[in-house]
């Protein structure tokens, strides 16, 4: 009862993470990198998901893929369904979460010293191997934040998974919808149980993080 949502969530956190890391860092470094029509919409566009009710952008995921949605109709013909699956609790997670990554990533490339690229153009290097080798590392304690929230907001996301990807023990049961579901069952101990551990988990990953960053900086001051 306990464990199978813990891992599940677990699950779908690391893979929802994991895309929203490659979207995000493309993301921003299409966003600090070119000007093009519509740019500012464009951004709107991707952090929205960050203020929208979570219902609101899991009931835009179900007309946009469910089996009647616009796209989901053409996946559904190929035998491919998010709904009700594990695999749109992961696209629920992962747009709801990728706002916080593209501003952490956009941030961190925002504020890197363009002392340092003036000086990999000066020798020869190519724009994509000065991001690869010069930017993206610079901004790596930016991305490592990214990273720690995304994990943190895609391990509790509730609204957008529970309208796409329903609650099946099991299937597409997280820790958000187990704790829900067995409170409302009058199940206080699960409940208390799975609150703990996802209290004790998050605290753990901030103070960790916090930790790590405030070493950062102090070994870039010394």
């Amino acid at each position: 009862m306990i464990l199978k949502p813990m891992l599940l969530s677990l699950k779908i956190a690391s893979i929802a993470t994991i895309f929203s890391l490659i979207i995000g860092v493309y993301l921003a470094k299409v966003m600090t990198k070119k000007d093009f029509p519509g740019k500012n919409a464009a951004e709107v566009l991707i952090t929205l998901p960050m203020v929208l009710p979570p219902s609101v952008t899991g009931y835009i995921l179900l007309i946009l893929f469910g089996r009647r949605g616009i796209i989901g109709s053409w996946l559904y013909s190929m035998g491919i369904s998010l709904v009700f699956s594990w695999t749109g609790a992961v696209m629920a997670a992962c747009i709801v979460s990728l706002p916080l990554m593209y501003q952490s990533v956009k941030a961190s490339l925002i504020n890197v010293d363009p002392v340092f690229q003036k000086a990999a153009r000066t020798l020869g290097a190519s724009e994509s191997r000065i991001f690869w080798t010069v930017t993206l590392p610079l901004a790596w304690p930016g991305i490592v934040s990214g990273v720690a929230l995304t994990f943190a907001r895609s391990l509790g996301e509730f609204g957008a998974t529970l309208m796409i990807a329903g609650n099946i023990p099991g299937k597409t049961q997280t820790i958000p919808l187990a704790i829900y579901f067995a409170s409302d069952s009058g199940d206080m101990v699960t409940a208390n149980i799975l609150v703990g551990i996802m209290t004790a988990f998050s605290f753990i990953l901030i103070y960790s993080l916090n930790s790590w960053l405030k070493k950062k900086n102090f070994h870039s001051i010394g």
